[in-house]
């Protein structure tokens, strides 16, 4: 035989026994329980957390628009640059909501111009979980403002008639609307803060004897506390719980078309010192005080109050109106007094030129909602939360200003302004009790706010991206990492699960 063909033959057999070896071990790997993930998973690294993603744009094309998923990178060194970088351990403020005036033009608008089904889907989709809006702050006037079908208190007197003990004390207007959609409203949200502020005194208790113009007279102070008081009284007594009161609705302005009132800030801290405060201490459930209630160009006007030491007990947080100033402003108040709170609780869009052009939605997320919030708020509420076509009901006062939506008086049909987008950005992700969280920005065309939310820790971002074109955002938080193209003036929020080698912060 021929020695090399033996060899050959040896090593086909050889080769044989090991082929059949290898496809026997072969099947009784896969024949083993096993899904076709974990086989994936054996081969390749572990995927990073997912990171929900949602979208509006100014051009009105993507409007709390849902993308897909974003991987994030969960092993990040930390050695590459990131546009904005996130630091879930160090907290600030807690978050007590978002939300809108309840108005009487709104309040008639909903009860009157809607059927019920409509109404019940409109205030289950602004103040009910997400997808709602989950709105949860609300601001109801005391009396009349301009967004009233007609002036009045809640104790008008014939001219020349006074009536200190209020006998004729009464909230006939408030029970046609105003209560039964407030009521509408807490059976959806219960945990809903609401803050009431009046536009005026009586016109008995003025100097001007006239719901128009004028200052409450220095006599009827202990007066018109009680009629505070008595409004929270009566309030309570629907089963409607006032979580906060201002004195007076933006006390430096004597309107000319509406009710208003001048109240200098001397008098607001004699006010709330000596009568107001002393007649809610210890009450439960308790009703907060804000000051002041107007704009951001006169922080002189709240710290003044803050500096006297008998209203200053009494005062827990300063409201502030969005259309003069800067929000920067309310640090400047929260330096002097780090333990007073900060709430934003006026704020209104219109139908202005600029507004036709550009749209509110950068305008509201950025400059407003978000700024506000980097500036201590706790809380953002805006004016009306529905108008109708024409911009009222109104009697004087804007006659363009726009609600969060717009109702049709005719057939209840409901309009979603940008207002709606802008605030839908923050209220449906951010929760109640959420920890806004520090975060740093080296992106110019790119503004943010971060937040920790309570129970599962989850991280959310709310970023505007101001610039025309399109902007690649990179985020690091831990060891997390996600990049993202923003459109073009757009507004877009992050939410995802942290990084859990990052330590939680303190319960707010």
């Amino acid at each position: 035989m021929d020695e090399t063909r033996g060899i050959g033959r040896w090593t086909a057999a050889a080769l044989v026994l090991l082929l059949t070896w290898l496809a026997l071990s072969a099947v009784d790997y896969w024949a083993r329980p096993r899904s076709f993930a974990g086989v994936v998973a054996a081969v390749l690294p572990p995927a990073g957390p997912r990171v929900q993603v949602w979208v509006s744009t100014a051009d009105r094309q993507l409007r709390l628009a849902q993308q897909r998923d974003l991987i994030a990178d969960a092993h990040d060194t930390g050695d590459a640059p990131v546009d904005v970088s996130i630091d879930l351990g160090h907290s600030y403020q807690s978050m007590t909501g978002f939300g809108a005036a309840i108005t009487h033009a709104s309040a008639w608008l909903l009860q009157n111009a809607m059927s019920a089904p409509q109404r019940a889907a409109l205030l289950h989709e602004l103040f009910g979980p997400p997808p709602g809006l989950d709105f949860a702050m609300a601001r109801i006037t005391i009396g009349a403002s301009d967004f009233s079908l007609h002036h009045f208190t809640l104790d008008d007197m014939p001219a020349g008639e006074l009536d200190p003990d209020l006998t004729h004390f009464n909230t006939v207007v408030d029970q046609r609307d105003v209560v039964p959609v407030l009521r509408d409203i807490l059976a959806i949200q219960p945990r809903l803060r609401i803050i009431a502020s009046p536009w005026s005194a009586p016109a008995w208790m003025k100097t001007s004897a006239n719901l128009i113009s004028g200052s409450l007279l220095e006599s009827d102070e202990a007066t018109y506390a009680n009629y505070l008081v008595r409004f929270v009284d009566a309030f309570r007594a629907y089963g409607i719980p006032i979580f906060a009161l201002t004195v007076q609705n933006e006390p430096a302005f004597e309107p000319q078309t509406y009710p208003g009132m001048s109240l200098p800030s001397y008098a607001r801290a004699r006010l709330i010192g000596q009568y107001l405060g002393p007649a809610l201490a210890g009450r439960t459930p308790a009703t907060e005080i804000l000051g002041w209630d107007h704009n951001w160009d006169e922080p002189q006007q709240p710290l003044s109050v803050l500096a006297d030491p008998d209203a200053r007990r009494y005062i827990s947080g300063i409201a502030w109106h969005c259309y003069r100033g800067n929000p920067a402003v309310q640090s400047t108040v929260h330096r002097a007094y780090p333990k007073k709170d900060a709430y934003l609780t006026e704020c209104s869009g219109g139908d202005w030129p600029s507004a036709r052009k550009n749209g509110e939605l950068l305008l509201f997320a950025r400059n407003i909602i978000m700024m506000s919030i980097k500036h201590w708020s706790r809380g953002v509420v805006y004016w009306n939360l529905a108008l109708d076509e024409n911009h009222g009901p109104h009697a004087g006062g804007c006659d363009e200003c726009k609600g969060v939506v717009t109702i049709d008086s005719a057939t209840g049909a409901v309009e979603r302004n940008d207002e709606y987008y802008a605030f839908g950005h923050f209220s449906r992700f951010v929760r109640l009790g959420a920890v806004r969280v520090a975060s740093e920005n080296t992106n110019a065309g790119i503004h943010e706010v971060a937040f920790r939310n309570p129970g599962d820790g989850s991280a959310v971002l709310v970023a505007v991206n101001g610039n025309a074109d399109i902007n690649r955002l990179t985020v690091r938080q831990g060891k997390l990492r996600f990049t993202y193209d923003m459109p073009p003036a757009s507004v877009v929020t992050f939410v995802w699960p942290p990084d859990t080698t990052v330590p939680p912060p303190p319960r707010p």
